[in-house]
């Protein structure tokens, strides 16, 4: 009996634990009332999650469970995280030429892109990229930016609701610097417990667009993912993005597997110029969630793209693949491609008029 006891008392306190845990702000919030009801409208959106449009594992051989306590409390190869500090040199964003065409990466996938004068920002991940610190450190050196140091952001783009794209602490610091935030059906509904004026959400669905200004336009586009930053998956979207400007136009990729919709997309819109492409923390456990290397070469095939950026890596390990693998695939990509493939330095200002009229 009092055996019995002390164990429901210590399921008691985990449960409890848990639960505090998960209801802290940094989760988000599930969607609820006009967006839910929009949600469950969306052709997108069936028997209570959003599916990707092929049919798509999660894991091929463990469990999600397994592979997240693996992952956790697993072994580490020596070779997933650099054995030095990357060299990155801080360059001052607060003062760029509105009138310049660029592009920074900041590692993973975070980016700042300059467009026809307007900011865009994606993704940004400037402190951590999961739940807790300890599980996924940036590694060294690569950390140098912060919210502050970042211009004034007309748009805030987000792909997925993901930990590793969607950064509590960093968008609450973006708050008073931010217009307007762009994101996929759903994902709004963290942006206003974090206290964003829902007015300044602009959530898509796939297909759906905006115009920003009278020259550039976004496209929310499919992607072949999953989202959630709790315990239940798939009740925000995640997608693509084509920006069409004067300038030129961009593919944003995302988080995606290879699939279907890299054709269809490179059909509706048969002049992409640059193609923004997820390249890193791939594994054979996920390989429908995540592009592995050797589909690089059929995306771009698809997408008909004249050059190449891939991002994804050199920040965090959420895989097992070595470090540096990604850089070797684009190395690599670089000698048997057509494209254009670039490889820009952490943190490094890239003239895009270069790169869309290469």
């Amino acid at each position: 009996m009092k055996t019995t006891i002390i164990l429901t008392s210590i399921l008691a306190i985990i449960t409890l634990s848990v639960i505090i845990f998960i209801n802290q702000p940094s989760f988000g919030r599930l969607p609820r009332g006009e967006r839910k009801a929009r949600i469950e409208q969306s052709p997108n959106y069936m028997n209570g999650a959003f599916h990707n449009k092929e049919t798509t594992r999660m894991t091929t051989e463990k469990s999600r469970l397994r592979l997240m306590t693996d992952f956790v409390f697993g072994r580490k190869n020596d070779n997933t995280r650099p054995d030095k500090p990357f060299h990155v040199v801080k360059n001052d964003l607060k003062n760029l030429d509105k009138n310049e065409n660029i592009m920074v990466w900041f590692g993973h996938s975070s980016y700042l892109l300059q467009i026809n004068g307007i900011t865009l920002l994606v993704d940004p991940v400037f402190y951590k990229g999961s739940p807790v610190s300890f599980v996924n450190k940036a590694f060294e050196g690569t950390d140098v930016f912060k919210p502050d140091d970042m211009p004034h952001i007309d748009y805030l783009i987000i792909t997925h609701d993901h930990w590793d794209h969607l950064d509590y602490k960093t968008v609450k610091q973006l708050h008073d610097k931010t217009d307007k935030v762009i994101c996929p059906l759903g994902v709004g509904e963290h942006f206003e417990r974090w206290g964003y004026d829902k007015n300044i959400l602009k959530e898509l669905d796939w297909y759906d667009f905006i115009a920003l200004t009278d020259n550039i336009k976004i496209h929310c586009m499919p992607a072949r993912h999953f989202s959630g930053r709790g315990l239940k998956s798939n009740q925000t979207l995640w997608a693509s993005y084509v920006i069409q400007s004067t300038e030129g136009c961009i593919f944003l990729n995302g988080d995606s597997g290879y699939g279907k919709h890299y054709a269809e997309i490179g059909n509706m819109f048969p002049d992409i110029d640059l193609a923004i492409l997820e390249n890193g923390q791939y594994n054979e456990n996920w390989k429908y969630i995540h592009t592995m290397p050797q589909y690089l070469t059929n995306e771009i095939n698809d997408l008909g793209t004249k050059n190449i950026i891939t991002v994804h890596h050199s920040k965090f390990a959420l895989s097992t693949h070595p470090w540096y693998e990604p850089l070797d695939n684009a190395k690599r990509l670089s000698e048997n491609s057509n494209a254009n493939v670039i490889m820009p330095a952490i943190c490094e200002i890239m003239n895009l008029d270069s790169i869309l009229n290469h």
